[in-house]
């Protein structure tokens, strides 16, 4: 059964109450402690992942750790589930020249691998989803650069059909960070910063290349 319960940014488990106009409120339900989570998380029915820079921690529902990723990585920065496996987006992030991939996770092994390799596409991917058939990338530029980041809809044979850039009233909140986190849900894209517990509601927009800001 595949699972695309993921999410990319610092809050586990919520209950998400989610309006028409605005989005009204979260109530937590559980915490568990997992000092590597610093730059993303992920649930399945069993077990859930912490994600580090260099490494993926395996956690019971309870809380215990059970497994540490075997294989390098130099910066982890999301997770999705995916045909009961993990991809996070990885980079070389801060080199240069840039170099993105989608890194798999085989959650039984816990070894990583290569499951896409973009080379250098222009940005550093810190998220990678996949709905109603396309894969969704966010490649990220940083400092002077941050309006430079852009969202990319990729077919399953990874043939761009469409790219876009985040609207300055998003740029202007992420000073000089980027896009960190990103899902979609309910036909619209939430998205995160670098480490504010903030998410912004983005729409596409019907003409033009510029995302649409709904609300925060």
């Amino acid at each position: 059964m595949r699972t695309t319960l993921a999410w990319s940014f610092w809050l586990l488990f919520a209950n998400v109450v989610l309006a028409a106009e605005p989005l009204i409120g979260w109530r937590e339900t559980h915490r568990i402690p997992a000092a590597e989570a610093h730059q993303a998380a992920a649930a399945d029915r069993e077990f859930f992942y912490a994600v580090t820079n260099d490494k993926v921690v395996k956690y019971t529902r309870d809380g215990k750790q059970v497994a540490i990723t075997n294989g390098p990585a130099k910066h982890l920065n999301s997770a999705f589930l995916f045909e009961g496996n993990l991809l996070c987006g990885h980079s070389n992030y801060p080199a240069v020249p840039e170099q993105s991939e989608i890194k798999l996770l085989d959650t039984k092994t816990m070894q990583l691998s290569t499951f896409h390799d973009f080379g250098n596409f222009g940005g550093s991917l810190t998220w990678c989803v996949l709905r109603e058939n396309y894969w969704w990338c966010n490649f990220a530029k940083y400092g002077d650069k941050n309006a430079e980041t852009f969202l990319v809809k990729f077919d399953r044979t990874w043939k761009e059909v469409g790219r876009w850039t985040y609207p300055a009233s998003v740029i202007k909140e992420l000073g000089r960070n980027s896009i960190s986190g990103g899902i979609w849900y309910q036909h619209q894209l939430l998205v995160t910063g670098h480490d504010d517990g903030v998410f912004f509601v983005l729409d596409l927009p019907e003409k033009g290349t510029v995302l649409e800001h709904a609300r925060t």
